[in-house]
């Protein structure tokens, strides 16, 4: 990347991508410690956002607050697009230039209250970050949680600094599980707007469900623990 300008952008703070945030940086710093190269702190920032945040594809919302960076961290439950901008911030305070991406997955595997909540199998605006490393964009999907992936039956997925890590195909008794659809572009920020306006069309404003008032879900929610 030549243009230091653009190359900038990939670096520096948004409202989102909050990487400013002390909060953030002190995450960041402690993840990414005893670490001598880019490829070793990325790995480190992905395990944190990997099992750091626990997946939950109920939390999706139409409020700005909830896909702050900061505010993931302070939660520590979201689902893939709040986490791959947690990543990325991460990652931009860190050093590492970072972006986001999105594509159009179908879930073969998702649960049947999900499906019946979304009406439909396809997940659009899937969301992982994607780390300047070596001299070359690479992806990263920090989206499941090792434990949800032991319920889920599928392998949590590992990333090496210089392969892409995104959604294993089959599960670990050889069903299929996730099904890359199509790519929706890399940003330098969150689009917010065209996301919330995608869903609406795609899934209608029925989806946002306040946690209250849904039914449970085993496949992604902790199971409360007797005193």
């Amino acid at each position: 990347m030549d243009n230091s300008e653009e190359f900038g952008q990939y670096l520096s703070p948004t409202w989102f991508i909050d990487c400013d945030n002390p909060d953030v940086i002190s995450y960041a710093k402690e993840a990414v410690e005893g670490c001598s190269t880019d490829e070793e702190r990325a790995v480190k920032l992905f395990l944190a956002v990997r099992d750091g945040v626990r997946y939950d594809p109920y939390s999706i919302t139409n409020v700005p607050i909830d896909y702050k960076a900061s505010d993931v961290l302070r939660r520590r439950v979201a689902y893939c697009i709040p986490k791959a901008v947690l990543l990325t911030a991460l990652s931009r305070a860190a050093g590492i230039p970072a972006r986001l991406g999105f594509a159009d997955v179908r879930n073969h595997l998702a649960s049947e209250k999900l499906l019946t909540q979304l009406g439909s199998g396809l997940f659009i605006f899937h969301g992982f970050t994607e780390f300047w490393l070596h001299g070359t964009w690479v992806k990263a999907t920090p989206a499941f949680n090792i434990e949800m992936c032991e319920r889920f039956g599928v392998h949590p997925l590992e990333f090496d600094g210089y392969h892409d890590t995104l959604f294993h195909e089959f599960s670990v008794d050889g069903q299929r599980h996730m099904e890359y659809v199509g790519a929706r572009g890399s940003f330098a920020d969150l689009p917010l707007d065209e996301i919330i306006s995608s869903f609406d069309k795609m899934y209608g404003k029925g989806y946002y469900v306040r946690p209250e008032e849904r039914e449970k879900d085993e496949l992604f929610d902790v199971p409360e623990v007797s005193a």
